[in-house]
């Protein structure tokens, strides 16, 4: 039996009429708390007020306000008859505590059917509950969408909750921000091993074993009420696809009456998933003393119907426990339910809360789907979710928890089964029930598929084929996102032994049993579930590196598309040693052109070749040439190193000094002038336009550049080289140039060296100015 509700009284009462509406205005009491009682210790007592709406005279509307209340967090309206309907709106709007500020007029669900529980006196017609957070006033109005002979049910009456405080709710706040920052880690040690589900669910072995609890965890789904007194199902049979529900003719099951659940524990057997952390009745806070009967039981659970619950995502996960308690107070006091309705909440940080007491590894009988509360479960997700989708933590872990259920009776998340109708009612998919008949649905459904409701609501409704997949397995999506080693190229990684591989899926990580990495179809390493990388150490050669994925149902999951990976442990060479020769290019004494040279391989892939000093350049493996500078005087050495895909390396240097050889220290013949400018090297250069007139250098040198002044009227010079005439050089240029190198030689060796000018006379333009010459030793 039922315990007795405590009722509060109004101290004041008056009407008004406010926008064509009569206004119910008053001042509701408070009761305190029980006192000397340990707070850390003990459950929360939740306050419920019941304070009776104003009907107008023609029946039509109601409305209650209430500028002032004690604090509440949870409100919902209820009626006297549990099949009766509101055809219209019924809409609140609160009063913040934390602002003051009123909220918009806020809509109730009323596609609920307050005969959901069965067996019960005094059961109540109801809306959903809706959580509002801690407030201090409150508006009611309620319209019945029809003429004055469709009316308003009789005994309408708002009921607000203050859902009281418990010593465990900073504990299992903390819990939820654990699970919000890392939901996807397992939070068993030891599971039963997973085996296959695929086959239809099978009557449970009478001497299976009652599981044990386990830590709480986060998640999120909102879930409205429903459900009737419904005969013993009939068999279920394997199926796959999207939510369906077909008649099945089928002998006429036994009335409700003759129907009731059992009182009698059935036996827990174990499941073949593992079984997710789940917060206690305890842990939540729940007062068991708001209802002392013993908890009835049906045989089996058969299928999941999900369900969304509180009409608000507008809430923080630290609030889960006092909207639970929230729910189990108006479920009790207000709806006249036995207990909780939903057998499990989950919340959108992916906390699983126990819903109905009677334990979590047995079959309770809740009250959450008219007509279908025999051989089922009822897992609601605190929330809205008509246009928005239920986070990842909340729909994983309503899969987690809809395969652990189903598993415990051989069920498949991904099948279907049949249910035969407690009641008869019509269905919003234009599909009715009859009382005794046999149903099929997805072993996942949405409530909307066995009551005339929107619930869970549309967002949430198409996430359960998602769902499904998540729970039944195998993994999906599974893919190499990296694969780490020295460098790569295109779709190859090159290393010299080591592999870092990580991989990415579709399945969350609680429900993956584990990972594995092959190399070359055998299995290197393995991990768990959130662990989406590992390491291997590879052979010389070119090796095929997969991920393999073990779901928690056993399915194993195809092999990921293969990487290849070459190992190789052989450095580059340097096939033309690095060298230096002078170029083309304007000289000073603080820098002097040069080319630097080389040319690396590898035996499987050059990646790159890098100068390291004197400056730090990168060059790329087809690169086999660079312009540098030197200063003049000085001994400068190149250092480079080339580098192979798999971060083998090979060194080599050059080094080398240029020289710069003024006029002064030159042979000359003929007539030449010597001419001053700051333009000039050493400030000083020699002009001649007499034809045949020389000058030439003699040095101990690899490399050497001829260096002159070039304007519009310069002429041509001939060039010797140890004697031979090797070119004929003009010194024309559109534009005034100083310290021009405009010629080049090198040998492959340093040796002496004479390199001579000789002036040709070129008609209309025969003088040239020569600057001096450079040599690199």
């Amino acid at each position: 039996m039922r315990s007795k509700r405590r009722i509060w009284t109004t101290a004041a009462v008056a009407t008004a009429a406010v926008a064509g509406l009569l206004v119910f205005q008053g001042v509701t009491g408070n009761d305190g708390a029980d006192g000397g009682v340990d707070a850390k210790s003990a459950p929360a007592k939740a306050d419920v007020h019941e304070n009776e709406l104003k009907v107008s005279a023609d029946g039509t509307t109601a409305a209650f306000e209430q500028k002032d209340t004690k604090p509440f967090s949870l409100l919902g309206v209820t009626w006297t008859d549990p099949a009766a309907k509101v055809s219209g709106t019924v809409e609140a709007r609160t009063r913040s505590v934390a602002t003051g500020e009123w909220t918009g007029w806020l809509p109730l669900a009323t596609d609920v059917d307050g005969r959901t529980e069965t067996g019960q006196s005094g059961v109540r017609g109801t809306t959903e509950p809706r959580w509002v957070g801690a407030s201090d006033g409150v508006e009611v109005r309620v319209t019945s969408g029809g003429t004055s002979s469709a009316g308003l049910p009789a005994g309408l009456r708002l009921d607000t909750v203050d859902p009281g405080t418990s010593g465990s709710d900073a504990e299992t706040a903390a819990y939820a921000q654990d699970m919000t920052e890392g939901f996807a880690e397992d939070g068993e040690s030891e599971q039963p091993t997973p085996t296959d589900t695929t086959s239809a669910p099978e009557t449970p072995d009478p001497t299976g074993t009652a599981g044990t609890d386990d830590p709480p965890e986060t998640g999120e789904l909102p879930g409205t009420p429903t459900g009737e007194p419904e005969p013993t199902a009939t068999t279920t049979a394997p199926a796959t696809g999207e939510p369906s529900v077909s008649a099945t003719p089928t002998t006429p099951a036994p009335s409700p009456t003759t129907a009731s659940p059992s009182p009698t524990p059935a036996p827990a057997p174990v499941s073949t998933m593992p079984k997710p952390p789940i917060v206690s009745r305890a842990g939540w806070g729940a007062d068991e003393s708001l209802n002392d009967e013993a908890p009835e039981y049906t045989t089996s659970v058969k299928a999941v119907f999900v369900h969304h619950t509180a009409q608000t995502n507008d809430y923080s996960c630290k609030d889960s426990p006092a909207i639970m308690r929230s729910l189990h107070a108006f479920h009790v006091r207000s709806n006249g339910w036995k207990d909780l309705g939903y057998n499990f909440i989950v919340d959108k940080c992916g906390t699983i809360f126990e819903g109905r007491k009677g334990g979590v590894d047995r079959p309770v009988f809740g009250a959450h789907t008219y007509g279908f509360n025999r051989e089922t479960a009822g897992i609601a997700v605190i929330g809205m979710y008509s246009d928005t989708k239920a986070s990842t933590p909340a729909t994983t872990a309503v899969a987690r928890l809809a395969a652990w259920k189903l598993g415990q009776y051989k069920g498949d998340p991904a099948g279907k089964t049949t249910l035969v109708a407690g009641a008869t009612q019509p269905n919003g998919t234009g599909i009715s029930f009859t009382e005794g008949k046999s149903y099929t649905f997805n072993q996942i459904s949405g409530h909307r598929d066995g009551f005339n409701t929107e619930c869970p609501g549309t967002a949430l409704y198409g996430q359960l084929g998602a769902i499904r997949s998540a729970a039944a397995g195998p993994v999906t999506g599974l893919a190499i996102s990296s694969v780490t080693g020295s460098s790569a190229s295109g779709s190859t990684t090159y290393t010299q032994s080591g592999v870092k591989v990580a991989w990415t899926s579709a399945t969350p990580a609680a429900l993956v049993s584990k990972y594995e990495l092959l190399v070359d179809g055998k299995v290197v390493a393995t991990t768990n579930g959130s662990t989406t990388s590992a390491s291997a150490t590879l052979a010389v050669g070119t090796h095929k590196v997969q991920v393999r994925a073990t779901h928690m149902s056993g399915k194993v999951a195809p092999l990921s598309a293969a990487a290849t990976v070459v190992a190789e442990k052989t450095a580059p060479t340097f096939t033309t040693k690095p060298s230096l020769a002078l170029s083309a290019g304007t000289v000073n004494t603080t820098a002097v052109p040069l080319t630097l040279k080389w040319k690396a391989a590898d035996a499987i892939a050059l990646r790159e070749v890098r100068l390291t000093a004197p400056v730090a350049k990168t060059y790329s493996a087809t690169t086999t040439s660079a312009a540098q500078t030197a200063k003049p005087g000085v001994a400068t050495t190149w250092k480079m190193s080339a580098y192979d895909r798999a971060g083998n390396t090979a060194a080599a240097s050059v080094a080398g000094t240029p020289v710069i050889l003024q006029e002064t220290s030159a042979t000359r013949t003929g007539t030449w002038a010597a001419k001053s400018s700051t333009s000039y090297l050493g400030g000083k250069s020699y002009s001649s336009s007499g034809k045949n007139a020389s000058i030439s250098w003699t040095f101990t040198g690899r490399s050497a550049a001829l260096v002159v002044s070039r304007a519009s009227t310069s002429g041509q010079v001939y060039v010797y080289v140890d004697g031979k005439k090797t070119a004929t050089v003009d010194l024309k240029s559109t534009t005034t140039k100083y310290r021009d190198a405009i010629w080049t030689t090198t040998w492959s060796a340093a040796a002496k060296h004479t390199v001579k000018l000789v002036v040709v006379g070129t008609t209309g333009r025969p003088a040239i100015t020569t600057d001096g010459l450079v040599y690199l030793k």
